[in-house]
This record gives structure tokens, sequence and C-alpha cells, in this order.
């Protein structure tokens, strides 16, 4: 039993340990999947159901009721003396029930159907594209986020450096080696980094709390972002999701086309009316009269003024603007994927450079750590190197982290 219940506590630990850790790629899942955008994949599936549906209504049987009411000024007389034929009244009455079948319209509602499954799937991936944007967002805070948690761990060891210092300073001023005043500069150099510590905490929920509101999770202070250690492939090829978006357009156009193609096509329906009236189909029995007509109507649009051929002209035009459309896409794509790769060896560069300074800065705080013990120089001088180095560190920080975002952001832009 107790190894049991030791069994529940660690898998409790770990799953409590689990929710207070974040990495980039949870907040691309998370994006993709609790942003409020992504409802609209529902909802097109929903309009897509109700035009299908109306759609496909046009192969059932319409069905009409018509009724009227007339009174008129003249009707029919017939010019035969004594035939004995009563007039039509003057007031008449109809009422009729119609049924229409389609019979056959050359696919044209296959055809439309075929295009309202296309104009889904456009929507869908647009919604998609529009979510995958997103990411670049998503990496500027993430980033963001994980170098305020790395300043703050700096801050820290420097506040601890400084506190360590004062006490020997403080030890100095007690046996008479160095002057009164030199804990006052240090003192006042761990307030300003209580004051750094504000900031950066501020800094960060405000960053959180933006990155909660995209992500759709609460993120709190006590939430470890973990450092990613993002990797990329030089390479040209691009996998965008605005790259499927222009290949759905132009199979939505393809599928326009056949549509077009198949309005001019014959058209048969079969029909039936039923009705009652007075007069009937017998204009000569003045009577209320029950009566029927059956029978089917074929409609051929045989020339129509080269209009179906426009149609498709313009609809071909619209092909060609996808076409330049994804070439321009291509092109910036490539010339955004070129300024991150030189930003990334730029970065590069700099972390070189960064490290050989701390370096020196370290070998020069190291004589003048000893060269205050001895009272030779001032807390002030030191201070001064002392937060040389600091902001040398900074800088390291800074660049490794931005190393990073922008290798995240050329995955990103690349469409990995």
């Amino acid at each position: 039993m107790k190894k049991v219940v030791f069994i529940l506590i660690a898998v409790l630990s770990i799953s409590a340990f689990a929710q207070e850790s974040l990495t980039l790629n949870d907040c691309y899942n998370l994006v993709e999947t609790n942003y409020p955008l992504i409802k609209q994949h529902q909802l097109l599936e929903k309009q897509h159901q109700l035009d299908t549906e109306i759609i496909s209504n046009s192969k059932l049987p319409q069905i009409n009721l018509d009724a009227q009411a007339t009174y008129q000024s003249e009707v029919i007389q017939i010019p035969i003396p004594n035939a004995n034929i009563d007039p039509l009244n003057k007031d008449q009455y109809k009422a009729t029930l119609s049924v229409n079948q389609l019979i056959y319209n050359g696919g044209l509602t296959a055809a439309n159907l075929k295009v309202k499954t296309a104009q889904l799937k456009t929507k869908q991936k647009q919604v998609d594209a529009n979510i995958y944007q997103l990411k670049a967002q998503i990496n500027q805070l993430y980033f963001s986020v994980l170098l305020s948690q790395e300043i703050f761990n700096l801050l820290e060891a420097k506040k601890k450096q400084l506190e360590s210092k004062l006490k020997e300073v403080q030890s100095g001023i007690k046996n008479g080696v160095l002057l009164p005043s030199s804990d006052s500069v240090l003192e006042a150099e761990i307030l300003k980094i209580k004051q750094q510590f504000i900031e950066v905490e501020s800094q960060k929920l405000t960053l959180m709390n933006t990155l909660s509101s995209l992500i759709g999770q609460s993120v709190s202070t006590a939430t470890k972002f973990e450092k990613p250690l993002v990797k990329t492939e030089l390479q040209t090829e691009i996998s965008r999701p605005e790259l499927d978006l222009f290949q759905l357009k132009k199979e939505e156009i393809n599928s326009q086309e056949a549509l077009i193609s198949k309005q001019n096509s014959v058209k048969l329906n079969g029909f039936a009316t039923g009705g009652y009236g007075n007069p009937g189909l017998n204009m000569l029995d003045n009577s209320f009269q029950t009566y029927y007509i059956v029978g089917v109507k074929l409609h051929w649009n045989v020339f129509d003024w080269n209009t179906n051929k426009k149609q498709q002209e313009t609809v071909a035009i619209n092909k060609d603007i996808i076409e330049n459309e994804t070439e321009i896409f291509k092109l910036n794509t490539n010339i955004e994927l070129n300024k991150q790769q030189q930003e990334i060896e730029k970065i590069s560069a700099f972390i070189n450079s960064d490290e050989e300074i701390i370096n020196l800065r370290k070998k020069v705080l190291k004589t003048l750590d000893s060269q205050l013990k001895n009272g030779v120089i001032t807390s002030s001088v030191y201070i001064t190197e002392f937060t040389n180095l600091f902001e040398a560190e900074n800088t390291l920080l800074r660049h490794k982290i931005q190393i990073q975002l922008a290798k995240a952001n050329y995955n990103t832009i690349k469409g990995k």
C-alpha cells in the first residue's frame, strides 16, 4: 500500500511540474487549438453543409401552389347566331398545384457542388494560413519572456556578488583600510539592482499576459520557459500553408470553369399541373371544373452572344493572377529568408566577440578587486568596471537569445 501511495505522489508531482513548464512547441500547438479564429473551421463546415443541401434540393420535385381571382372588363364573344353558347363570366377563378421535376441538366448540379467543396477547402486553408502567421508573434513573445527570465537570473548573480563585496568593504572600513563612505557606492548599486528586478518582472508579466491571450492558456510567473535549441536547415525549399492556399485557389477556379462550361447545357424538366377553376381548360364550359396537364420541357440556350466564353476568359485571368501572387510570395519569402540568414551570421559573430570581451573584463575586474581590498582604488572605480562586466554579460545573454529567435523566425518563414 505504501508503494502505491508513493507512486501516486510521484506521478502527481511530475504532472504538477509539467504544468509549470512551457516550450516553444507547446505555444505553437496551443495557438492552433485555442485561438478564437480556429472556430471558423466548424462554422465553415456548417455553412458548407447548408449550401450542399440547398444545391442538392434542385434534384427534388419542386411543388408550387397558386390561386387567383380576377374580374375583367371584356370576355370572348362567339359571333354565331343562335349558337346558344353562354359567354364567359367576367369574374374568373383558378387554383393550381404544379410539380416540376429536373430530369437532366448536363451535370450542372454536380459542378455546383464541386465549386462549393473547393471554396470550403480554400476558406479553411486561409484560416490555417492566418493562424500560422501568429507563429512570428509567438516567437517574439516567447523569447522576450525567456530573455527577461535570463536577465532576472543574471541580476540575482550580480546582486549576490555585490552583497559579498559589500561585506568585504565594510570589514575593510571597520579595520581602517578603506574610507568610511566606500560602502555607500555598493549599497546604492544594490538598490539600483532591486529597481531593475521590478522593471524586469513588470515587463515579463506584460509579455506573459499577451502570450496567454494568444495561446488561450493561463501562464503564471512560476511557469518555467524552457530554452529551446533551435536548429535550421539552410535550404530554399518553402513549405508554407500559403502555397497550399494558392494551389487550392487554382483548383477552385478549375471547378468554376467546369461550372461555366455546363451553364448552357440542355436542360430537361418534367412537369404536372392539377387545377380547379372557372373556366377550366374547356373555355366553352362556363362552370367550375377540375383539370390537369402533364408534359416535359426542354431548354437549350443555343446562342448567348459569347457570354459563356467571356466568363471563362475572366476566370482564366484570375488563374494567372494567382500564379503571379504565388511567384511574388515565393520571391518575398526568399528575400526574408536571406535577411534572416544574414541576421543569424551577424549575431553569431557578435557572440564570439562578446565572449572575448567578457574574458578581458573579468581580468580587469580581478585586478581592481585586489586594489579595492588594499584601498588603492575607490568603490566607484570598482563599480564602474563591475557594471561594464555586467553589461558585457547582459549583451552576450541577449545575443544568445536573439540568435535562437532568429533561427525560430527562419524556420517560421520557411514553413518548418
